[in-house]
């Protein structure tokens, strides 16, 4: 199974003021291609080769493959940060079955936010926040570089890229505000009620 790069579901423009077309072109066109172009030549020679993303994220973390972790990681990353950002996303309406697990697990929206811009910001140096589901209840974590919940014995379900140049070009150093426009303005809460739904059967 070669890693490919999708197009993006929306246009390079429809998520301004918050990212611009800008960091788009780059960001897809130009980083996440790397992790695909560096995936597939470590992928070859890998008995884990034939296995899905998930499996290989896992196996490859396990097994201290280094750059099977960060590239094929961040492949898996990737291809769900797209889907999570939608053009007038964000916003505290989210669904339903979503909503109470925030509020049991997470104690609701207000804090779930603050939990999770703070994971981003606290994250050193690049890596990614997130909203996982871990021994069948929500949890924030946050991970260094390109790995990923999965790699950790849990489930993401929103995940946002703190590597600079997902927000350099638009927010320079401020990546506290960065967090605040991915979670206010950008998820979309319906993709991310799709991965709790398939992380919770």
């Amino acid at each position: 199974m070669a890693l490919e790069l999708p197009d993006l579901p929306y246009a390079y423009d429809a998520l301004g003021p918050y990212m611009s077309k800008e960091t788009l072109e780059f960001h897809h066109d130009k980083h996440h291609m790397a992790y695909v172009t560096n995936g597939n030549n470590l992928l070859k020679d890998s008995p884990l080769a034939g296995k899905s993303l998930e499996e290989i994220c896992k196996k490859a973390y396990a097994d201290k493959t280094a750059g099977l972790v960060n590239n094929v990681g961040q492949h898996y990353n990737h291809l769900h940060f797209w889907n999570w950002m939608n053009p007038n996303g964000g916003g505290k309406s989210l669904p339903g079955a979503l909503q109470k697990a925030v509020d049991s697990d997470l104690g609701g929206y207000d804090k779930m936010r603050e939990d999770f811009i703070n994971a981003g910001t606290t994250q050193f140096g690049s890596g990614w926040a997130w909203l996982a589901v871990k021994d069948g209840k929500l949890a924030v974590m946050k991970t260094p570089n390109g790995e990923n919940p999965l790699m950790h014995g849990a489930h993401p379900i929103l995940g946002c890229d703190v590597w600079e140049h997902s927000y350099y070009i638009d927010y320079r150093n401020a990546r506290p505000k960065y967090l605040e426009a991915f979670i206010d303005s950008l998820v979309n809460w319906k993709y991310v009620e799709k991965m709790y739904a398939e992380a919770t059967k």
